[in-house]
């Protein structure tokens, strides 16, 4: 077994190595306001998007993504897997119609034969391989087989003892559909698609596993976990679960078949007993997800083999039933605006994009007013913000608050940053947000204002000598102290706040 493990990577990587992992994104329709097709397609291209998943084959959707270019895989929904299975015909049927009928003109890559069958439909498993060899044939008579895979959806759950992940293994009372069904994907060249979502095992485990491990955040090295069969170290719950899947299959003595996660995610709103299910948390991982898959990363036993993922998912789906959080797991809205804007800054990357160009910086609701004040100090001071207008008299100086005015000055040092990565944090205290803060005469850096002129904010703040417009570089509210204690506090901040 020994060697076996050793071999792995290898045999991975030879069949997979040289592929770059791709984001693409889940497309559910359980909106009661679902966007038409070419709205649809249209926020695709202009995210950067080239892989989808779609949870059926819509016509209207494979025509519109018709000539684009977008890679795309279609599903064959639980509904259909019994007819499928059990008929060659109907397979045969269903190639011609959602297949052959769109390519090449629709760039179909992937079909998947059901989703999470075995936990979510399981009267349906003893067909499950069938269905999937049937759909296969279907696609070799056609000469298609080379180009579009065939595989099944499995939720991680399968997986038993996932951590460490060198003694995971599937559920044994599997092993007459995984066995055959890894070995279909050796056979074909597919691969094994798992759904991921660190958010239900951060969930699950009692505060056991640590909300950074599960986002992605660093950790220091003594807080991250360690497989001590293989002293492999990992740093965030993803790759566990991914390697746990690889080891799971080199018990069935399957050394060759790569992964795709066809879903993961995070959701941004919740109801009472889903505290973490914030904005903050869901931008937190999906931005660092990209980030880490992109890089072509790999896992610690596997690294730099790609594991190409879909985020779940494209819209919030209003329709879904509850929890709160089922119906909030999208990145954007129906109408295309973004539930929130993704960390990502290079040029072209997916998701990287702004489609309404306006994004701003505000203060975080609930923030502590202390640390609002000490990151406002250090705006305004070391950060090189021009807080002129804040001043009593000056165009943004009402309403006289914390709030309002930490978010004028975490927003004009953001904009002069130029939207970077980290510069709209302050400890914590400030977050990203797509409306407009301006209000009355007072015009925010970064906004259109009243002629469509975007200000930039970028001129530097008064020095500390400068008393002409009242208080200096401190703006406190209650009185007009200055004192040196306050001025070396905020030079000291640098460090926290850079």
């Amino acid at each position: 077994m020994a060697i076996l493990l050793l071999l792995l990577p290898l045999l991975v990587s030879a069949v997979y190595g040289d592929e770059k992992a791709f984001i693409g994104v889940n497309i559910g329709t359980d909106l009661s306001d679902m966007p038409s097709p070419t709205q649809v397609v249209a926020l695709l291209k202009a995210q950067n998007v080239w892989h989808v998943r779609l949870y059926d084959a819509d016509r209207a959707m494979l025509l519109a993504l018709a000539n684009t270019g977008i890679q795309v895989t279609i599903s064959v929904p639980n509904e259909q897997l019994l007819g499928i299975g059990q008929s060659n015909a109907t397979a045969a049927n269903w190639v011609a119609r959602n297949v052959i009928a769109h390519v090449p003109a629709t760039t179909i890559t992937a079909i998947a034969v059901g989703s999470e069958v075995l936990t979510a439909l399981p009267n349906a498993a003893p067909v499950l391989v069938s269905a999937l060899k049937l759909i296969h044939s279907a696609l070799v008579a056609s000469n298609l087989d080379s180009q579009i895979k065939v595989s099944t959806p499995h939720s991680s759950s399968i997986i038993l003892d996932s951590f460490p992940p060198s003694q995971a293994f599937f559920n044994r009372s599997w092993d007459p559909v995984m066995v055959p069904l890894l070995k279909f994907l050796q056979s074909t060249g597919s691969y094994l698609m798992l759904n991921v979502f660190p958010y239900y095992d951060y969930m699950q485990s009692n505060n056991v596993i640590p909300l950074d491990y599960a986002l992605f955040r660093p950790l220091p090295p003594n807080k991250e976990a360690v497989d001590a069969n293989t002293l492999l170290h990992y740093t965030n719950v993803f790759d566990a679960i991914v390697d746990a899947a690889y080891f799971s299959m080199s018990y069935l003595n399957i050394t060759n078949v790569p992964i795709v996660v066809t879903e993961s995610g995070w959701p941004s709103k919740g109801d009472s007993s889903e505290p973490d299910a914030t904005v903050d948390n869901a931008n937190t991982y999906n931005s660092n997800l990209i980030k880490h898959v992109i890089n072509n990363t790999g896992t610690p036993k596997h690294p730099g083999i790609t594991v190409s993922t879909y985020i779940y998912e494209l819209y919030n789906e209003d329709l879904r039933p509850s929890p709160l959080s089922e119906k909030n797991w999208g990145l954007f809205d129906a109408n295309g605006t973004p539930v929130y804007i993704l960390h990502l800054t290079a040029a072209g990357t997916v998701f990287a994009n702004d489609t309404t160009n306006q994004t701003f910086c505000v203060a975080k609701d609930g923030a502590d007013p202390k640390m609002l004040q000490a990151a406002l100090d250090w705006a305004c001071g070391p950060g090189k913000v021009d807080c002129s207008p804040l001043l009593q008299g000056q165009p943004c100086y009402e309403p006289d608050n914390v709030v309002s005015h930490s978010t004028y000055a975490f927003n004009a040092y953001f904009q002069q940053m130029g939207k970077s990565t980290g510069t709209c944090d302050f400890k914590g205290v400030a977050t990203i947000s797509t409306t407009d803060p301006s209000h009355g005469s007072c015009i925010f850096p970064g906004s259109l204002g009243k002629n469509g002129t975007i200000t930039n904010g970028t001129s530097l703040a008064p020095s500390s000598n400068d008393t002409s417009l009242g208080c200096p570089t401190q703006y406190f509210y209650g009185s007009c102290s200055f004192t040196t204690s306050v001025i070396i506090g905020a030079f000291l901040m640098t460090a926290v706040f850079l």
